[in-house]
């Protein structure tokens, strides 16, 4: 119930922020966009809308998890808030915690809203839309998860424009992590592969959610990536907001 009336409140600030629907309201041109652009481009003009329409909804998903989730914690800080919310009877685990859920349900909502919209202008176009696609909005909110408890973490001890940074770092790392592994396959075995490997392994790899090519391209996808994915967001998000709980309980107040 207290993790329920957290979130609850972070919710109804949220759906108040002017950041969200600025964010918003550039989601719609670029969706509304990317039907303009496939009648500038040669090629297949379904094709284009789709990549296009997948990419915004996932760009602009991505900056409001990163954009509000670095003050989650920093607000209260600074408005001094965090006193009297954790005066009352509730812990730590549980503000951090209703602090996720209340901009993670913001972010579906607001996800739902996009995908409404490119729906609509795909159909008017092209009249079918694939099951693939949906699997692919559902990982992109699997996404979405983790890059706000990446948010959520640096936002328990820095300041909103160092912890975007370092939160969109993270996302650009994780979607370039794949040439590493390209280096090590190029690699001989020693001392250098090894301490590679290792970096490899602990950097993300958020190119586990990317489907776009896959609905776009209308290529098969194994049912076992699914479950990897799954599986990999689901714990990679957990061993994040663990370490941003570890850093909040640290943090002194007084």
């Amino acid at each position: 119930m207290k993790i329920r009336a957290v979130a609850s409140n972070t919710f109804k600030e949220a759906i108040r922020d002017r950041v969200l629907y600025l964010l918003l309201f550039f989601a719609v041109i670029s969706l509304i966009s990317s039907r303009i652009l496939a009648l500038l481009t040669v090629g297949d003009k379904i094709k284009i809308i789709m990549d296009v329409g997948l990419a915004s909804i996932s760009l602009f998903g991505v900056l409001m998890a990163i954009l509000m989730g670095t003050g989650l914690v920093y607000k209260e800080i600074d408005k001094k808030t965090i006193y009297t919310l954790l005066s009352k009877p509730i812990n730590r685990l549980q503000f951090l915690l209703g602090k996720f859920f209340g901009l993670m349900a913001t972010l579906f909502i607001m996800l739902v809203f996009m995908s409404l919209i490119f729906i609509i202008i795909f159909l008017l176009y092209s009249g079918q839309i694939t099951w693939k696609f949906f699997v692919s909005l559902g990982f992109v909110f699997l996404e979405l998860c983790l890059i706000t408890s990446v948010a959520l973490l640096f936002s328990c001890f820095s300041t909103p424009i160092l912890s975007s940074i370092f939160s969109l770092s993270f996302y650009v790392i994780g979607h370039l992590s794949w040439g590493l592994e390209t280096l090590i396959k190029k690699m001989k075995p020693g001392i250098t592969k090894f301490l590679t490997q290792a970096v490899y392994a602990l950097l993300p790899d958020l190119e586990n959610f990317n489907f776009k090519s896959e609905v776009v391209h209308n290529l098969a996808i194994p049912p076992k990536i699914f479950l990897f994915s799954f599986l990999y967001g689901i714990i990679y998000t957990f061993f994040i907001l663990v370490l941003a709980m570890l850093v909040f309980r640290r943090r002194d107040f007084i």
